[in-house]
């Protein structure tokens, strides 16, 4: 093997990390997937693709042809009517699991990759895609003069311009038969309405979450799940309804994901109505950290006196000894009640002067020690 046939294995097998290139493409789409079969023997023979279109929405085709397609090929794709473009985001055998996440059972449904997109398809791609947000404003405008209660939120055009998807929101049922009409012979192209939900919309325009990633919807999520005020009050979170709810205005999807983690360690905590009797008084729940498995507790009902922070285990074991009609000393443990530290200042009883005295001192005894060198000297001659 040449040098430059060396070079070109290293390049193509390259990996950081255990990641190969070969399964990562271009990073500016939404939803992006890493192939972890890439370089896995066998996997080009799936002749199944993943193509993206705009924003979230993706699309499975049949590589008939048997193009030589990896990630971030530019493809032209069977559309009805006429050809879309997309960018190819996965190949291979983890398509196939791709379909049964977005329910797709059978592969008969499935269109066809034509070609991979030629200049004169990129042409007719970018004039189409320069109309989307022109058309976007009328058919607002058009929608608001018929009466209709919904929001067009974005317009995606096809590859070829024959067709435009027009995506809205409506908080009911809505009769757009005059609508698409109208539509129609404003922009003189084949119209589709989708209905989609606040989250999907933000998902499809974006953003920058308050953690200060970008938003979960617009990168990976593909279905949402329910989220409700209980998700919040399981982790001990502040009923805060701008806190809570993220830019599509509903609860935030995030909220859901340390549930589990939550309910899990919060079975081990103690019971919330119970109270801890010791010797000297009673204590009442005021806070606990799930995660950190520690209470702290007050001895009044309504606000914190006298706090107390002990483990969760201290606690268990004090709630057994007053089933047993016991009473401990204190919420600490009995053999050792820990005392508060109380921080000492080393410099209280110290002189501002101290080092003042110590120089005089040390002038006196180099005056002095000149002297005697003197005298010896008058005594000498």
């Amino acid at each position: 093997m040449t040098n430059k046939e060396e070079l070109k294995f290293k390049i193509a097998n390259d990996t950081d990390r255990g990641l190969s290139v070969k399964g990562i493409s271009r990073q500016d789409k939404q939803l992006n997937t890493y192939d972890w079969l890439a370089d896995v023997p066998g996997n080009d023979k799936i002749d199944l693709v993943e193509v993206q279109f705009k924003n979230t929405r993706k699309g499975y085709y049949h590589n008939v042809y048997k193009l030589n397609l990896k990630k971030g090929d530019i493809v032209a794709v069977e559309a009805s009517p006429g050809h879309d473009i997309g960018v190819v985001t996965l190949v291979g055998r983890l398509v196939r699991l791709q379909l049964r996440k977005a329910n797709i059972k059978s592969e008969e449904d499935i269109k066809r990759v034509y070609r991979i997109a030629k200049d004169s398809d990129m042409e007719k791609y970018h004039e189409a895609k320069a109309r989307e947000h022109d058309t976007m404003i009328q058919s607002r405008e058009i929608a608001k003069q018929l009466g209709l209660e919904m929001k067009i939120g974005d317009v995606e055009y096809q590859g070829d311009g024959n067709k435009a998807i027009f995506y809205y929101i409506a908080d009911g049922r809505v009769d757009f038969r005059q609508l698409i009409k109208d539509l129609a012979a404003a922009f003189h192209v084949r119209i589709e309405m989708k209905q989609i939900g606040a989250r999907q919309e933000a998902g499809r325009i974006g953003g920058t979450g308050p953690c200060g990633r970008e938003l979960c919807c617009a990168t990976w999520m593909r279905t949402f799940s329910s989220v409700s005020t209980v998700s919040a009050r399981l982790q001990d979170i502040a009923p805060n309804p701008q806190k809570l709810a993220g830019q599509c205005a509903k609860l935030k999807c995030c909220l859901n994901y340390e549930v589990d983690t939550y309910m899990e360690a919060g079975q081990t905590m103690p019971p919330k109505e119970l109270s801890l009797e010791t010797k000297d008084a009673e204590y009442f729940l005021f806070k606990q950290d799930i995660l950190a498995g520690t209470v702290t507790y007050s001895t009044d009902k309504k606000f914190g006196a006298n706090l107390e922070t002990i483990t969760k285990e201290r606690a268990n074991e004090i709630i057994a000894m007053n089933n047993r009609g016991e009473k401990p000393l204190s919420l600490q443990h009995d053999e050792r009640i820990e005392e508060k530290q109380t921080h000492t200042d080393l410099l209280a009883d110290g002189d501002l002067t101290r080092f003042d005295k110590s120089k005089k001192r040390r002038k006196k005894n180099n005056n002095s020690q000149r002297g005697k060198g003197r005298n010896n000297r008058h005594e000498k001659q």
